[in-house]
C-alpha cells in the first residue's frame, strides 16, 4: 500500500451508492471531500427517499458516515461545465450556499444513469412515464392509491418499480417483460451465483405474488386522447387491449456521460452502450479523474458500491484495486438476458414523436441521413433534455451514429440548461 496523499481536495459528483461509497472511502486526515448531487438528499435513484418513502437502512448508514467523516454535501446542485482544468462550474438554482465554481485535486465521477426509452404510438401521452420515473414520483409523494397501472419494458427495475407502486396503494394490472422466456429461465438459473440478488428478487416477487408477470411481453401502443386510457400489449405474439390509468415503461439504463465527455475522458462500448473507460483503480484516461458505478457500465448496486470504494481509496493514494470480476459478470448476465428485441425498434409509426422536447416526428426525421443534418433542420435534440432522450432513440430506430464528441473537441458547454446569470457567475467567480 502506498502512502496516502495529504492536503487533497476530492470532489465526488453523484450521491448514489457509488458516490456515497467513494466519499466515505476518500474521507480521512488531510483530505477535504465535497459531494455534489442534483437530488434533494443523498441516495441517488436507487436509494431515493421522500415523504412517502424512508431511506433504506444501507442508505441511512451511508448518510451517517458522511456526517461522521466530515464530508461536505451540496444537494440540489448541478455541474454545468468545466471552466478550466481542475475547476467545475456549478448551478444550484436560487440557493446561495453553493459556490459558483469548485476546484479539485481529485475528481470522482459517480453520475449514474438514466432510463432508456423506446418510442411507440402514444408513448408521449399524459399517464405514460418511465418505470423508474414512476417509482421516483411515488417516493416524492405523488398519490397512486387505487390507480390501475401496467409496468412494462425490460430489466430488474420493473419488479422494484411495481413493488413501490403497489405499496403506495396502486393496483398493478400486470408486469410485461420483453425478454423471452428462455432468457428469463436462464437468468434465474444463473442468479444463484449472487445469493443476495436472488433473495432480493424473491422478496420482490413475493410482494407481487398476486400480480401477473408475463415474459415475452411488450407494449405495442398506448391509446388515449387527452390522456392514457388503455394499452395494447403483445404477449407471446398475441395482442390484447387493457384499460388502465398509468403505464410505467422503461427499457433499461443509459450511463450519464456528459461530464465525462466535457473532461475528455475516453469512452468505450460496453454491452452495446457507451461507458467511461477505467483501469483496475477506477482511474479514467484523464489524470486525477476516477469513475465508478453505472458511469462505467450498468451492473447494479453492489458493483456501484465496490467501484465507488475502490475509486475513493485510489484517489487518496490507497491503490488496492478491488476485484470486480464477479460484479462485471452480473452485468454480462443482465445484458444477455434483457437485450432488446428487434421488434421494439419498429413500433413507432410515421406520426410518432421521437423528440418530445421539440415535437419532431419519425416521418420528419426520416428525411435526413444523420443526426447533424436533422438537428440543423428540425431542432431535434435542442430542447430541455439536450438530446439525452432522443439521441439514443434515433440511434436505435434510425440507425444513426450517436454524436459522441472527440477527445480533441470535447462536448459543447454548458452541459446542463442554466440561466445566463448563473453561467456568468460561474465564469467570473474565483475558483474555491
Amino acid at each position: 500500500m502506498s502512502k496516502p496523499d495529504t492536503g487533497l481536495r476530492v470532489v465526488v459528483v453523484g450521491a448514489g451508492p457509488a458516490g456515497l461509497a467513494a466519499a466515505q472511502a476518500a474521507a480521512g486526515p488531510g483530505v477535504t471531500v465535497t459531494m455534489l448531487d442534483d437530488n434533494p438528499a443523498p441516495g441517488g435513484q436507487v436509494w431515493r427517499s421522500g415523504p412517502q418513502h424512508r431511506p433504506s437502512s444501507w442508505s441511512r448508514a451511508a448518510r451517517k458516515n458522511l456526517v461522521r467523516s466530515g464530508v461536505t454535501v451540496f444537494n440540489g446542485c448541478r455541474v454545468i461545465g468545466v471552466r478550466e482544468p481542475g475547476t467545475l462550474m456549478l448551478d444550484s438554482g436560487s440557493s446561495n450556499h453553493v459556490p459558483a465554481t469548485l476546484a479539485w485535486d481529485r475528481l470522482i465521477l459517480a453520475t449514474g444513469a438514466r432510463e432508456r426509452f423506446m418510442p411507440f404510438p402514444g408513448w408521449t401521452l399524459p399517464g405514460v412515464t418511465g418505470a423508474g420515473g414512476a417509482q421516483a414520483l411515488v417516493k416524492s409523494g405523488v398519490p397512486v392509491a387505487g390507480k390501475r397501472i401496467i409496468v412494462s419494458g425490460s430489466g430488474p427495475l420493473l419488479l422494484a418499480s411495481a413493488a413501490t407502486l403497489k405499496a403506495a396503494g396502486a393496483h398493478i394490472l400486470m408486469i410485461a417483460e420483453q425478454a423471452p422466456s428462455r432468457a428469463m429461465r436462464n437468468f434465474m438459473r444463473h442468479l444463484v451465483r449472487w445469493p443476495a440478488k436472488l433473495l432480493q428478487a424473491g422478496v420482490l416477487r413475493a410482494r407481487l405474488a398476486d400480480t401477473p408477470y408475463h415474459w415475452d411481453s411488450y407494449v405495442v401502443a398506448a391509446e388515449g386522447e387527452e390522456r392514457l386510457y388503455a394499452v395494447r400489449i403483445s404477449t407471446g405474439g398475441v395482442e390484447r387491449t387493457i384499460e388502465c390509468d398509468w403505464l410505467a415503461c422503461g427499457f433499461g439504463l443509459h450511463a450519464n456521460l456528459e461530464l465525462a465527455h466535457a473532461l475528455g475522458c475516453a469512452v468505450r462500448d460496453r454491452h452495446g452502450l457507451p461507458a467511461v473507460q477505467v483501469n483496475v483503480q477506477q482511474q479514467t484516461s484523464i489524470a486525477g479523474v476516477y469513475a465508478a458505478g453505472e458511469t462505467t457500465g450498468i451492473g447494479g448496486v453492489e458493483k456501484a458500491w465496490a467501484e465507488g470504494r475502490s475509486a475513493g481509496l485510489a484517489a487518496t493514494g490507497h491503490h488496492l484495486g478491488a476485484p470486480m470480476a464477479k460484479h462485471h459478470a452480473f452485468g454480462d448476465l443482465l445484458n444477455a438476458t434483457f437485450a432488446l428485441r428487434p421488434e421494439l425498434m419498429n413500433l413507432a409509426e410515421a406520426k410518432t414523436i421521437l423528440c418530445r422536447c421539440e415535437d419532431v416526428s419519425l416521418a420528419s426525421l426520416r428525411e435526413y441521413a444523420d443526426w447533424r443534418s436533422a438537428k440543423l433542420a428540425t431542432r431535434c435534440g435542442m430542447g430541455a433534455c439536450q438530446g439525452r432522450i432522443c439521441v439514443p432513440i434515433c440511434h436505435d430506430v434510425l440507425g444513426w451514429r450517436s454524436p459522441v464528441p472527440s477527445l480533441l473537441q470535447g462536448i459543447r458547454q454548458p452541459i446542463q440548461p442554466v440561466s445566463v446569470e448563473r453561467l456568468l457567475s460561474s465564469l467570473n467567480n474565483t475558483p474555491g
